[in-house]
């Protein structure tokens, strides 16, 4: 079955410029878009999925990378929804896909999306995968893999490896780019629920960019 030929008519048809307009303008104008907001499309991937029974079948690694070739945003996004929806699928070798897709069409949406789940879930269940290649996301020239690195963790919780989550950390402390500060504040935050002693003490310890400091330090009292 050619699962596009199910898709894109589905989205095509629902092609709105009017809404499109202001939803690239959202993402400072990086990609075009159909203009599906998300209950539309989510509506329209829910079709998707029992007219083509895909979820019953193996992980479709052709398709997620066709769909992020495609110009309009909102095939990344069904991408990323066909991902969320197959995660017990994932073998340790798509840790490679993935990484191919947070280094194109980069953004906050995106990376954020792919960082936290299906990257997550692969750390989690083949542990190995952090010392064989998320430790070189952390050094690598690409913002968006040292983004990834370190905010993978962000829903561990108690299971958060805290020394690493640190490490990666301090190893992007000197970083001007705002999407690393802010990174890094928020993957603070998220632990501070958890172990705000220890957060605290990061913090004050350490020599980090204001924005960093701000937004790790919004639980704190």
């Amino acid at each position: 079955m050619n699962y596009l030929d199910k898709l894109i008519p589905l989205f095509e048809d629902q092609r709105n410029e009017e809404q499109a307009a202001p939803m690239k303008k959202y993402m400072k104008n990086h990609f075009s878009f159909l203009g599906i907001k998300t209950p539309a499309r989510v509506q329209l991937m829910k079709e998707f999925y029992i007219d083509t029974a895909i979820l019953k079948r193996p992980f479709q690694r052709d398709l997620v990378l066709t769909l992020w070739g495609k110009q309009e945003r909102e095939y990344q996004y069904a991408a990323l929804d066909y991902i969320g929806r197959s995660l017990k699928k994932l073998e340790k070798d798509d840790l490679f896909l993935l990484e191919k897709l947070i280094t194109a069409k980069s953004w906050w949406d995106t990376v954020d999306a792919l960082a936290q789940n299906p990257v997550a879930k692969l750390a989690a269940s083949y542990p190995e995968v952090i010392p064989e290649t998320i430790d070189s996301f952390v050094i690598d020239e690409n913002i968006w893999l040292q983004r990834t690195a370190i905010l993978f963790q962000l829903k561990y919780k108690q299971d958060t490896d805290e020394a690493l989550l640190y490490h990666y950390i301090k190893h992007n402390a000197a970083s001007t780019e705002f999407f690393i500060q802010k990174a890094i504040g928020w993957a603070l935050r998220e632990y501070s629920k958890t172990n705000p002693d220890s957060v605290r003490d990061f913090i004050k310890e350490s020599d980090l960019a204001k924005l960093s400091i701000r937004e790790g330090s919004k639980y704190l009292k």
